[in-house]
């Protein structure tokens, strides 16, 4: 992974347009729709059980986010991922929650299970728990590091086939035989809601166009950071912070990454 790979891939999202099919949380449906039309990718929101399969089957990739948790949400997802699954279209799972309460570690590892992911994508408390452990959950926040994470990252890794992709001060990618970590982003991010299910959701553009889950996983996850760190340095606080992100996101040039990618593998 390098500044030429993750620009690549950016220019790919901005010719193809990828739709992009979203079964996610109320709290952020507006922010992760306008992050991916920032990008140049084409979101969709929608999780009636009667035509997720019918979207799934025109999209690049089926996002699942249990942020706002149902049981008919539930449903709507396990049948968008089983048809997502025969139609070889990248599933990214977002954990949200998962060790917070049963229902939602139960149903993530259902997800995780029935569905075969390509990608998930949470932070580190909440991988721990998918993958059984005991993490230190508070809410939906994590209080646990990708440091604390990683020996039972790689374990799910191992166990499940798929990539996983770990938020924190440094991410953690994990899969394939392969660790890369990405030292992008700022710590203003945490003090927006929805930052992680964006990180999600744009995973989803990246898998859309790049057959290499690690790799989409990974830029997604640089880009996530680099424009984090350039909105930080034009805003004053959270609230100024989300719209100078989306203008990031948009107005990324090669020099940017260039100047600010920070990976090691």
């Amino acid at each position: 992974m390098d500044a030429n790979t993750l620009w690549q891939d950016i220019e790919r999202i901005h010719a193809a347009a990828p739709l992009v099919h979203n079964i996610t949380n109320y709290v952020v449906m507006n922010i992760t729709a306008n992050a991916l039309l920032a990008i140049g990718a084409s979101p969709v929101m929608a999780h009636a059980l009667e035509e997720v399969e019918e979207l799934v089957a025109l999209a690049g990739s089926l996002v699942l986010n249990i942020g706002t948790l149902s049981p008919p949400w539930v449903q709507s997802m396990i049948r968008a991922g089983i048809a997502a699954n025969k139609c070889g279209i990248p599933v990214i799972l977002d954990p949200v929650g998962c060790g917070a309460t049963s229902l939602r570690t139960t149903t993530a590892q259902r997800l995780l299970s029935e569905l075969s992911p390509a990608i998930v994508r949470g932070n580190a408390s909440e991988i721990m728990a998918l993958a059984g452990g005991t993490p230190d959950t508070k809410g939906v926040d994590s209080t646990n590091s990708t440091e604390e994470c990683e020996p039972a990252v790689r374990e799910l890794a191992e166990q499940s086939g798929c990539i996983l992709s770990v938020s924190g001060a440094t991410d953690l990618i994990i899969g394939q035989g392969r660790t890369i970590r990405v030292f992008n982003g700022h710590p203003i991010m945490p003090r927006i809601t929805g930052l992680g299910c964006t990180a999600t959701a744009i995973t989803g553009a990246f898998a859309a166009i790049n057959p290499s889950p690690l790799q989409a996983a990974a830029h997604a996850m640089a880009l996530m950071g680099i424009a984090g760190a350039i909105a930080a340095e034009k805003s004053t606080g959270p609230g100024t912070f989300q719209p100078q992100f989306l203008d990031a996101l948009y107005n990324i040039q090669k020099k940017d990454i260039e100047q600010r990618l920070q990976v090691q593998e």
